[in-house]
């Protein structure tokens, strides 16, 4: 097995991304050294979560993946320069002299190209506050709030909860909804956001076992969450089972709430969230929620999910030898999933129908990349 220098395969991959990504690149069309500290490698390659990833010397199997995700995400990368750019001339323009452009905006400018689409000066004049603005509520604050309210908190979930509709209903069959969003069809998502299906089949997870059948909670039935004193990102429950804190730690930071109003505001939307189907706050994100449980079940749209797995070696690997190497990934999809969107949410990004079958997709293969990580590791160790 010949061994490649990771440097090599990342320049030379690098070098076919062209002048769309020039703002992130040295004078010979290279990444700068910190396009790889601060955007390659935490954001694209991502050698902590995959060590493989991240020796120097880099297997066939391995440069090869190294090449597959910066190919992958040659869109995002296109757009974070675009975003740098526009970040930097706001800068200049608003004469601000603080701090290295590059370790303070690079990987703000990677998120908003993967959040907020193309680059526009009132969005990089936000980005620019929340960046150099050191008022900006933290994780810690979040948990501060949180303890010194714990009480009213509590009672905002017990209302919301009290008000909102338990009652299982008929769950709706959205196989064809699902088949629709796979083939690149529209119509029958803006049909069914307006018939309210993916409220009916968030409302039909409160018959039991059905939310812990859609991997939502490790329980027979939902129940309102706590309000949470800890959290950590290597140990969340499932969705439906995760307490205030844990729902907004890790996004707080990024939202640029400054004030404990806005605090305040955020963590009474969350609460209200909480009780509403699918525990999430828009008809649009329900419905991708609904129809991702109906792909993931089968039918055409389940066809083109199992055949992104069927591509896999370590799953056509795990089979020969008798093993499931998809056990669960079903429901793992369904978190992830489910994450997105009450991620978009927070940030006032709602879904809507040309972007239902990619984050259904785009959850799909997250969930294929950390198992194929997974099955790499253990083959390492073995």
């Amino acid at each position: 097995m010949t061994q490649t220098p990771r440097t090599t395969v990342i320049a030379e991959t690098w070098l076919e991304l062209g002048n769309g990504v020039g703002p992130l690149s040295n004078a010979a069309g290279l990444p700068l050294a910190r396009t790889i500290k601060l955007v390659l490698d935490p954001l694209v390659l991502r050698p902590a979560q995959r060590p493989h990833l991240g020796h120097a010397l880099l297997s066939d199997d391995a440069a090869d993946e190294v090449r597959e995700r910066i190919r992958a995400a040659a869109g995002d990368l296109e757009s974070t320069a675009a975003w740098f750019t526009m970040m930097k001339s706001r800068r200049r323009a608003r004469r601000i002299t603080s701090g290295s452009p590059q370790d303070l905006y690079f990987q703000k400018a990677y998120e908003l190209a993967r959040t907020a689409g193309e680059a526009s000066e009132a969005a990089a004049d936000a980005a620019l506050d929340e960046v150099h603005d050191p008022g900006r509520m933290t994780a810690a604050d979040l948990r501060e709030f949180l303890a010194a309210t714990a009480a009213r908190v509590r009672a905002a979930i017990d209302e919301a909860w009290g008000d909102a509709m338990h009652d299982a209903v008929e769950d709706p069959d959205l196989t064809g909804l699902a088949d629709e969003l796979a083939g690149g069809g529209f119509d029958a998502f803006d049909r069914a956001v307006e018939a309210g299906e993916g409220s009916a089949a968030g409302r039909a997870l409160s018959a039991p076992g059905a939310a812990r059948a859609a991997g939502m909670t490790a329980r027979d039935v939902p129940v309102p969450p706590e309000v949470g004193e800890q959290a950590s990102k290597a140990n969340l429950p499932d969705p439906f089972d995760r307490s205030i804190l844990e729902r907004l730690f890790q996004q707080v930071s990024s939202l640029g709430i400054q004030g404990t109003q806005a605090l305040s505001a955020l963590v009474d939307d969350e609460a209200r969230r909480t009780a509403a189907p699918w525990q999430l706050a828009a008809e649009e994100s329900r419905l991708v929620m609904a129809a991702g449980r109906a792909a993931l079940a089968g039918g055409a749209a389940g066809g083109v999910l199992d055949a992104r797995w069927q591509r896999e070696a370590f799953v056509r690997r795990a089979h020969r030898m008798g093993t499931d190497a998809r056990e669960g990934a079903r429901e793992a999809v369904m978190r992830r999933l489910w994450a997105r969107l009450q991620g978009r949410e927070l940030r006032r990004l709602p879904a809507d129908a040309t972007e239902a079958w990619d984050l259904i997709d785009g959850a799909t293969r997250s969930v294929i990349l950390d198992r194929r990580d997974a099955a790499k590791a253990r083959m390492g160790r073995a």
